[in-house]
């Protein structure tokens, strides 16, 4: 049991640690007349983070380092491991029943799939490997998801166009010095990690509670220079007043340090991006709702992020997210 005096006391931990599917077993047996369609989707999710895990490390071995020369749908260069976790994620999910859609930073439109009228129900949306320029370099990279409800007779693309606080769960998964599996699905965020030597992810951390405050803050200060005047204005201020800097270049590690260890990360509109980079749906939305349920703020400008509403599925937003004095103190320059 971690002490109340740790630098970790926000962690509640137990003794007893459960695996990833027990976790969600336990969970679903709290829901009266659960059917057990979303923990399978879940088991999907987890199946698939152990293989891309397994790829990443091997990586260099297998010689599947570097790009492939293509772009994505978002006009970015494709590394050969995102194809790889992309349809890593696509085959996993797309043998679950739950599953009516998916949709993936790497493919321009959702699938749809065709099933039974009553089969499905969900849209499972992610971002296969962010930060994927990281890998050559042995950086943290990770896989982000949001699943939403999908009505399974419906193939029409506004149904999948939801505002993140209509997600029934979220996650990410964190691929560095060990395989992190972080998830909510709107009754707090638990932590699990992989345990390699027997397949599993183990729970580590329940009702991870986010510090109030930290003077730290991430972003990609090379843009500053393009950064609205008000982001300039807080940079100043925080930097003024004995901030430090952190910055690793894929959200998925950003943010999980922020989690645990409070901040703020922020990933403002620029010139060259004047409506911002990440991607709303897959990116943002699923980080906003995981901050939140840790206690956090996150904010698209000043609007709440989990309130705006999309307009396509590969839509880009600014971000502002992380414990909630710090989100205000970067809102209070805006």
């Amino acid at each position: 049991m971690t002490s109340p005096d740790s630098d970790h006391s926000h962690l509640t931990r137990r003794d007893n640690l459960l695996t990833l599917q027990s976790h969600v077993l336990a969970e679903q047996a709290k829901i009266p007349g659960a059917t057990g369609t979303f923990s399978w989707i879940l088991s999907a999710l987890s199946l698939s983070a152990k293989v891309i895990s397994s790829k990443i490390r091997r990586a260099r071995i297998n010689d599947v380092l570097g790009s492939l020369g293509s772009e994505n749908v978002q006009g970015e260069t494709q590394q050969k491991l995102d194809v790889i976790a992309n349809e890593t994620l696509l085959r996993c999910l797309g043998s679950r029943e739950g599953v009516s859609v998916v949709g993936s930073e790497e493919n321009d439109d959702p699938i749809f799939l065709e099933r039974g009228r009553d089969s499905g129900g969900y849209a499972v949306l992610f971002d296969p490997l962010d930060g994927s320029s990281n890998i050559d370099c042995a950086g943290g990279v990770g896989t982000i998801f949001s699943i939403l409800r999908h009505d399974p007779s419906s193939s029409d693309v506004g149904e999948t166009l939801q505002p993140g606080h209509r997600q029934v769960a979220a996650g990410y998964v964190l691929y560095g010095s060990s395989t992190v599996f972080v998830l909510t699905s709107g009754n707090g965020v638990h932590m699990f990690v992989l345990d390699p030597t027997i397949g599993a992810f183990l729970r580590v951390a329940e009702n991870l509670q986010m510090p109030r405050k930290n003077k730290v803050y991430s972003c990609n200060e090379g843009n500053r220079l393009t950064f609205p005047d008000g982001y300039q204005r807080y940079l100043s201020w925080a930097q003024e007043n004995g901030y430090s800097s952190r910055y690793v270049g894929a959200m998925v590690a950003d943010v999980h340090r922020t989690l645990l260890q409070g901040g703020v990360f922020l990933y403002p509109p620029t010139k060259k991006a004047p409506d911002g980079k990440l991607r709303l749906m897959y990116e943002a939305n699923p980080m906003a709702m995981i901050l939140e349920q840790a206690g956090g703020r996150a904010f698209a400008g000043k609007q709440r992020l989990l309130d705006v509403i999309p307009s396509k599925l590969h839509q880009r937003t600014s971000v502002v997210m992380g414990s909630a004095d710090e989100v205000d103190a970067v809102l209070s320059h805006l």
